[in-house]
């Protein structure tokens, strides 16, 4: 386990990647925009994007309106 911060709060997390915090999270993810330490990622970069101890997740769901 380790200690991560995901929109500002802390979480305790077993991925090892932000593909697998996704999944841990079970969250939408077609609908994500995610932020790595300050660095927006592509979704082909989440399964080589490591997560530390300590690193801080953005993450904004992407809602269609009119």
């Amino acid at each position: 386990m380790m200690a991560i911060t995901v929109n500002g709060e802390s979480r305790q997390s077993r991925a090892r990647t932000v593909a697998e915090l996704v999944v841990e999270m079970d969250l939408p993810a077609p609908l994500l925009l995610i932020e790595h330490n300050g660095i927006a990622l592509r979704k082909s970069e989440w399964p080589d994007a490591i997560l530390r101890d300590g690193d801080r997740i953005e993450i904004l769901r992407i809602s269609a309106g009119g």
